[in-house]
């Protein structure tokens, strides 16, 4: 079946992926077009953005955490019942997992997909030579559908025509338009990346201004007859059918600024295996919602947020007494931080936190755990019933101290060019609680969303609420 789509590559990070997936993606909304955001890896805080300039929610797809049924699935599911799909792709395209060309690439995810590529380049600086760099990406793996070129900061048209006639006269790759440099629709960032799409002022506006520019240089025409041309795409028995409005239990999700960080898919997971998820602020709720029979913590910046969080005593003290009454909660990177003791923040306050673990979390001026992992489940808990391994990624500034008075359920692996570099423990549990840095997308291992219901299942056939 048609699915119109397209990847938006880069030569590198910082290159401006975003920035151009972002304006592309808005000026297709003004066209009246359903569009569905991708982005490729394990990324939070781009897809937020991608949700809100297009009301549709994006999706991760990562090649190396999931398989490539799992990654079809996530695929057609979302496009089927869509007008055209973005997917802005991560790092280099050709940069994943490993220095082989496929692991969790941009470039594979095209592959996997059948999807044309649009190569985005920097152009400051240069003319000619732009031709050369086009021309490396295109000959290193020939099997790359490469289609078009976006020529990023350059001084003007000018400029751009000169980098346009080099590469399409030496390369056969047509440009489909540029973007000057305009440092007002510059997206902040901070420890962690971008900040997120929900603290950023007057974004409408910024996407609005956005959107005008690429209307005025990027051929949007050319891009949406390119992701037409795309080839069929098989649906491999995964269109949607209505979701079941049976729900045997109620999740609480905690959603503000200070979390926000998860995979939509997770979420959709969890509802289709019959949870009500019922969304609630450590930040601003004073209560937890009625009658929950389970908490998902997930990741963000607690952090930012370490003295409002503080203050919300009453909150804090609710999500110390359900866990200790031994409701199900599954807190990753974030949500462990939150129920630790207290957060040191970057400028050396320290704020309690919910207590749950006899830890304390630090910021630190490094990123201490960074990139792809292997989480080997060592002991029954929230989320697994029994011993298991799953694929996850780690991405985090902070450290906990080494008093303890939790058990480890995890035994994470470091593997580069399948040598294993390094190991280390986590994954605390206390109760019925699990808190952990990891991330984990639950396509990569279904049953552990499974085992997380069926865990909140129990909690609420004892009547403890």
């Amino acid at each position: 079946m048609k699915m119109p789509r397209f990847v938006i590559g880069g030569t590198q990070s910082g290159v401006g992926k975003t920035t151009v997936s972002t304006g592309i993606m808005r000026a297709l909304v003004r066209r009246g077009y359903k569009v569905q955001p991708y982005k490729v890896g394990p990324d939070y805080i781009d897809p937020a953005f991608h949700s809100f300039v297009t009301g549709n929610k994006s999706r991760n797809l990562d090649s190396w955490m999931l398989d490539e049924e799992a990654l079809r699935e996530i695929f057609v599911r979302n496009s089927s019942s869509k007008d055209i799909s973005v997917i802005e792709g991560v790092m280099g395209l050709y940069d994943g997992f490993s220095i082989k060309k496929d692991m969790g690439s941009s470039a594979h995810v095209s592959k996997i997909l059948k999807s044309p590529v649009i190569l985005v380049i920097d152009g400051s600086g240069m003319s000619s030579s732009a031709a050369a760099q086009v021309l490396g990406y295109k000959i290193y793996d020939k099997e790359i559908d490469l289609k078009g070129v976006i020529v990023n900061r350059v001084s003007g048209e000018k400029h751009y025509e000169l980098i346009k006639k080099a590469i399409e006269r030496d390369t056969g790759i047509k440009c489909v338009g540029y973007l000057r440099r305009n440092i007002g629709i510059k997206l902040e960032s901070r420890h962690l990346g971008l900040v997120p799409s929900v603290e950023v002022e007057n974004l409408n506006e910024r996407l609005d201004e956005l959107a005008k520019m690429v209307e005025e240089t990027v051929e949007i025409d050319k891009i949406i007859q390119l992701a037409k041309d795309s080839s069929d795409m098989d649906n491999y028995g995964y269109i949607v059918e209505e979701k079941s409005d049976a729900k045997t239990v109620n999740l609480g999700v905690a959603l503000d600024k200070a979390f926000n960080f998860y995979y939509q898919d997770n979420l959709d997971l969890l509802e289709e295996l019959g949870a009500n998820l019922i969304y609630f602020s450590p930040l601003e709720d004073n209560v937890l919602p009625e009658n929950l029979h389970g908490i998902y913590l997930g990741g963000g910046f607690p952090e930012v947020f370490a003295k409002e969080l503080e203050e919300n005593r009453q909150m804090r003290e609710q999500i110390k007494d359900a866990s200790f009454k031994g409701m199900p909660i599954y807190a990753e990177c974030g949500g462990l931080m939150y129920l630790t003791r207290s957060i040191t923040t970057f400028d050396g306050g320290k704020y309690e936190m919910a207590g749950v673990f006899n830890k304390e979390a630090k910021m630190t001026k490094r990123l201490q755990r960074f990139g792809y992992v292997y989480v080997n489940i060592n002991s029954p808990c929230v989320i697994s019933r029994e011993p298991t391994k799953v694929k996850a990624h780690e991405f985090h500034r902070s450290i906990l101290s080494d008093s303890c008075d939790g058990d480890y359920v995890y035994k994470v692996d470091k593997i580069r060019e399948n040598t294993l570099v390094k190991s280390w423990e986590c994954g605390l549990v206390k109760n019925n609680t699990l808190g952990a840095y990891a991330h984990i997308h639950f396509y990569a291992n279904k049953k552990l969303a499974q085992d997380f219901i069926n865990s909140c299942k129990e909690f609420k056939k004892k009547g403890c609420v």
